[in-house]
Order: structure tokens, then C-alpha cells, then sequence
């Protein structure tokens, strides 16, 4: 009887290398779970719920990182206008930094204070289901830089029959900020954010619920996650039926942290694919593009009960 002990490929090599199709990442795998876990935890009542400040649900940041010399950005939601400034140091927040006033809205509203504290700068990563390492923790001290650094400049102009009316306010998202960058559970001390008044005001406002698990699920994919807060919000204050124009000054493209879809033709086809992995956590989403592909349909709907 002959033993073979050297030279077996493993499974998995002949697995990728024949049948790649069989193959699934541990990415797609916790997607698969949290997709179910957001399904099941809506249909219990059961949901875990964070909140979102106004401006940046109507307007999101960018969603990559923009050039270094770029320090003013600019969305539009009809009325409404968001500017945010970057430290010249810092730069302007991106990407996964909008997870950033997610977190702090989420306390402010749970501790109704705007001085909020926590345990451990980790906790943030663990609300989103981030990994703890090197690298994720080096992302957190750099998103918080940037959210810290910058002055956001929102306000609505309405033209009446008589007058136009123009509302502005200037502020920064903190005040004051000491966070503990601790990696393992040492206990080093208490991480204290002291929110501006501007900020903590319109947070009390306007406090916008979210589903967290939700997040959880597109937290790596930021423009998916801008169209999921946004729908959430639109959809729930729709009154019927609305079509929203999705290209032009006053379109979903000058709403949202896309620019980098300028094109019309590669904006819509991105939009598709946000709408379908939106689906998979909100199969009910009321959100259509219509069929001559100009606006985006919806109706009233949300996914947070």
C-alpha cells in the first residue's frame, strides 16, 4: 500500500483554479449574514437603530478622496446647499469619514448631550462591524483629523411672490475632542467629544433614524450607503409618488457625494447597481429609475419601523 504524503494540492487550489464559481469570500459570507440579520431583525421590531444629522443625509460627502489642493466642496438638494471646508493639513472628509457624524448624531441623541463619552475610540469600529487593526485604526485617527478640521457651511434660499429668503449657518462639527487611539482593551481613559453648539442643535433638530445593521452591511461601499440614508429620508417624508430629476443643477447627481459619475450614462448604471444592493437589505425599497432613464421614481416607504 503506497502513502502519499507531499505533493497534494489543496482543495481550495483546485477549487479556485476549475470551479472559481464555488468560491466564496469571508467578505461575502458576513455580507450574507448581515443582509439576513437586517432582514430578521425588521420582521421581529427589533431593529437597532443610530441616527444622521440633516445636511448629511440630503448632501454627501465625497466619496473618494479628492485632490490635495481641493479644500472647498459643494452639494445641492433643491433649497438646501452644504459647503464643507478641509484643514489645510487635513484635507476634506471622504469616504468612510461619513461614518464619523453617524457615530457622534447616534450618541448625541442616546446620551441627549453634546458632550458625549465612550469607553474606547474601537467602539466605533465595532458599531460599524469594522476590523480592529493597524490599519483600520489609523483610518479612524485620520477620519477624525478630518471631521475635526472642517468648517461646514449649510442654509435654504426660498424665493417668494414678495421676498427672498436666505438662511445661513457656519460651524465645525467639534468643539473639543480627547480620544484614547487604545488597540488592545486596555482601560486608558475616557474618550470625551464635545460637539458644537451649531452641530449639537441641528442634531436635536433634526435627528434622522437609520438602521445600523444596515450600515453595517454597506459601510465599504460609501455611495450605496449615501443612496440607502437618502431614500430612507425621502421616501418617509414622500406624500405620493415624487420623480426626482437625476441629472441637471437640481438633480440626484448634484445631491449625492458622486462626482466621480459625472457622466450621465456611467451615473445611472452605477445607480442601478446601488438600487439593487440596496434591495438586499430593503427588498420593499419604493425607488425606480424611470424608463426613459431621466428621473428617480419613489413613493412613500421606510426601513426603519
Amino acid at each position: 500500500m503506497t502513502h502519499i504524503s507531499r505533493g497534494l494540492e489543496p482543495i481550495g487550489s483546485i477549487l479556485e483554479r476549475a470551479h472559481p464559481e464555488l468560491l466564496v469570500s469571508k467578505y461575502r459570507i458576513r455580507q450574507a449574514e448581515g443582509i439576513h440579520l437586517v432582514r430578521q431583525r425588521r420582521e421581529l421590531g427589533n431593529q437597532l437603530l443610530g441616527f444622521n444629522s440633516r445636511p448629511f443625509v440630503l448632501c454627501g460627502l465625497p466619496l473618494r478622496r479628492p485632490p490635495k489642493d481641493q479644500l472647498l466642496y459643494e452639494r445641492r438638494n433643491g433649497s438646501f446647499v452644504l459647503q464643507v471646508t478641509g484643514h489645510p493639513e487635513f484635507g476634506l472628509p471622504f469616504g468612510q469619514d461619513r461614518l464619523v457624524p453617524i457615530f457622534l448624531a447616534t450618541l448625541a441623541v442616546r446620551q441627549q448631550s453634546k458632550t458625549i463619552r465612550f469607553k474606547s475610540a474601537s467602539l466605533m469600529l465595532e458599531t460599524f462591524g469594522m476590523a480592529k487593526g493597524g490599519k483600520e485604526y489609523r483610518r479612524l485617527v485620520a477620519a477624525f483629523e478630518r471631521i475635526f478640521g472642517a468648517t461646514m457651511f449649510f442654509g435654504t434660499e426660498n424665493s417668494g411672490a414678495t421676498a427672498r429668503v436666505v438662511h445661513r449657518a457656519r460651524f465645525n462639527f467639534l468643539s473639543e475632542a480627547t480620544i484614547w487611539y487604545q488597540r488592545d482593551n486596555g482601560d486608558v481613559g475616557e474618550n470625551v467629544v464635545t460637539l458644537s453648539e451649531e452641530f449639537f442643535a441641528e442634531i436635536m433638530a433634526h435627528p434622522i433614524p437609520t438602521d445600523l445593521e444596515a450600515v453595517r452591511v454597506l459601510v465599504a461601499a460609501p455611495g450605496v450607503l449615501d443612496l440607502f440614508v437618502w431614500l430612507s429620508y425621502r421616501c418617509f417624508t414622500a406624500k405620493g409618488r415624487e420623480e426626482i430629476p437625476i441629472f441637471g443643477d437640481h438633480g440626484l447627481i448634484r445631491q449625492l457625494g458622486a462626482v466621480e459619475y459625472s457622466r450621465p450614462r456611467r451615473f445611472r448604471a452605477m445607480l442601478a447597481q446601488w438600487l439593487r444592493s440596496i434591495r438586499a437589505v430593503w427588498p420593499e425599497c419604493p425607488a425606480t429609475i424611470t424608463s426613459d432613464g431621466q428621473s428617480l421614481a419613489i413613493s412613500r416607504g421606510s426601513p426603519v419601523l
